[in-house]
Parts: structure tokens; sequence; C-alpha cells
């Protein structure tokens, strides 16, 4: 069975520019490579960033590669770290994000599995994110964050994404495996380039 929620887009066409990076739950677990995330946000944040020249008449060239690479990094990072923090820990399939650029777009797709006890309030806290006005949502996430030291869940991560980036993000959930019950869920958010 397969849900789609928010802007999430099935029928892509293809990318000849695009990169993949994988991670292997049994290696080492997924929570001790933490410290990684930000480096593999980074390289891919550094890749992109080449497909964006310029030239020499253009002066606005340096600030709009860092601007690329500030928003491939934060995004990339934020999904990566969410991926990871969020995923079925008794799941053999990895976790991967992927990035494709298109003529006026970069699409980041991420896909890792989730537990099917978790999927519920998943799906019930990306309603509120599609259904809410997200600049107010980011507010009151701000204030319960301030308001509760043990929080461990900041939930700004999509939010800024969104409001910040202009970002379009969406969700699909499907069930990749029925007799052990592996459900994997896609993120897939577009930013305009």
């Amino acid at each position: 069975m397969t849900q789609i929620f928010g802007e999430f887009n099935e029928i892509l066409t293809p990318s000849q520019e695009y990169l993949v990076l994988q991670f292997s739950p049994s290696s080492i677990p997924l929570k001790h490579r933490w410290r990684n995330n930000g480096l593999s946000a980074d390289f891919m944040a550094y890749y992109f960033m080449t497909f964006f020249p310029g030239s020499e008449e253009d002066g606005d060239t340096d600030s709009k590669q860092a601007e690329i690479k500030g928003a491939v990094s934060y995004i990339a990072n934020e999904l990566i770290e969410n991926a990871m923090k969020f995923n079925d820990e008794t799941s053999p399939h990895p976790i991967s994000i992927s990035l494709h650029l298109h003529q006026d777009k970069l699409i980041f797709l991420t896909t890792n599995s989730i537990s099917p006890e978790n999927v519920s309030d998943f799906q019930a806290y990306i309603q509120q994110l599609i259904t809410s006005d997200t600049e107010e949502l980011y507010i009151s996430q701000l204030e319960k964050n301030a308001e509760d030291e043990t929080c461990t869940a900041s939930r700004l991560g999509v939010l800024t994404m969104i409001n910040d980036y202009l970002a379009k993000v969406g969700w699909k959930f499907e069930t990749v495996q029925e007799e052990q019950k592996i459900i994997a869920v896609t993120t897939m958010v577009q930013l305009t380039v």
C-alpha cells in the first residue's frame, strides 16, 4: 500500500546529473555515524555548487554559489539526520539520499525504513505541516522547545526548509516487505534554483 502526502511528485523527468549516497545499517550502527552527516551534506553541496558557475560579467556568481551551497548543505543534513534518527533499526534496508539537478530545481529524495508503530504519529505530524500556516507553526514550535528543556526533537528542520528556502516537501509511505512489515518512507524536497 502506498500513501502520498504533501508535494510528492512520483513522475519525475530523468536527470542527467545526480548524486546518490547510501548508508548501510549492517556495517556499524547508524547512530555512531552521526558526525558524518554534516560531511555527507557538505560533499553534496560542494559537488552541486560546480553546476552554477556563472560568468565573469555576473557579479553575483559567488553569492549565488554560496546561496546554493548553503541551501543544499542545510537541507541534505536535515534529511540525513531525520532519516537516521527515525530509521527502523530492525530493518536491513539501507538509508539513501539522492540529489537530482533539473533545469530549474534541485530535487532531494531520502528513503529510510520506519517502524510500523511510528507511522501514524509521523503522518499526523505531516498532516499538521501541510494544513497549517508554517510560519505560525515555526514560532509555536520554538516556544514549545524553549519551555521543554527535555525536548529531543526540535521539529524545526522541515519548517526551516519550507519557510527559509521556500522548498516544497512531500512524503511517500510504502510497504516494501509484507511478512516482517517493513515500511519505507521517502521524503522529497524540491528547491527552485
